[in-house]
C-alpha cells in the first residue's frame, strides 16, 4: 500500500487498517481524521502526537489487542511465524528451551497481577532469553512508571506495524 491509497480510503476502511497497527479504537480514530499524510514521515509523527494525546485507558486497550506472552502454546506459534518477517528473529528463538519460555509464562503472570495488563515489549530483533531479561527488569517498576515504558514499546510496535503496511 501507498500513502496515496491510504489517504483515499474511505474513513471506516481507514480505521480498520490503523486497528491492524494499533489495537487502541480512538489512536485509529483520530488518525484517520489525521490524513493525508505527504511523507512517511508525517504518518509517524501523527501516529506518535495521536499516541501521546490518548488516556491509559486507551493505552491498555491497544495492549489488549496482542497475544499473551503467557500462554506457552500461543508463545511456540508465534515465534515460529516470523521466519517469513525475520530469519534472525526466527533463529535465536527456535533454540528456545522449555525453561525459558516457562520464566516468560510464569513472569508475565507476575506481570498482569500487579500492573493490570499484559507484559508489551517490541520483540523485534530480541530473543526469548532478552525478552525474559527485560521482562523480570521491568517487574521491578512501580505502577506509575511502568505504564509509559509499556506505552513506549506499543510506540515502536505500532510504528514498525505502519512501516509493514506500506510494505516497507
Amino acid at each position: 500500500m501507498t500513502l496515496e491509497k491510504l489517504n483515499a480510503l474511505s474513513p471506516r476502511d481507514a480505521v480498520t487498517l490503523f486497528r491492524q497497527c494499533c489495537g487502541s479504537a480512538a489512536w485509529a480514530a483520530r488518525m484517520e481524521t489525521e490524513r493525508p499524510f505527504r511523507e512517511l514521515s508525517e504518518l509517524h509523527a501523527a501516529a506518535l502526537h495521536v499516541w501521546n494525546g490518548l488516556s491509559a485507558r486507551d493505552w491498555k486497550e491497544a495492549f489488549s489487542h496482542h497475544p499473551k506472552i503467557g500462554d506457552i502454546k500461543s508463545l511456540r506459534t508465534k515465534f515460529a511465524s516470523t521466519a517469513a518477517l525475520a530469519e534472525a528473529e526466527q533463529s535465536g528463538v527456535v533454540r528456545t528451551s522449555e525453561r525459558v519460555l516457562k520464566a516468560l509464562a510464569d513472569n508475565n503472570q507476575l506481570y498482569e497481577a500487579k500492573f493490570g495488563y499484559i507484559f508489551i515489549v517490541c520483540a523485534t530483533g530480541k530473543s526469548a532469553e532478552e525478552m525474559l531479561a527485560i521482562l523480570q527488569g521491568r517487574l521491578d517498576n512501580l505502577p506509575d512508571g511502568e505504564l509509559p515504558v509499556a506505552a513506549a514499546e506499543q510506540v515502536k510496535i505500532t510504528a514498525l506495524r505502519l512501516d509493514k503496511l506500506l510494505g516497507l
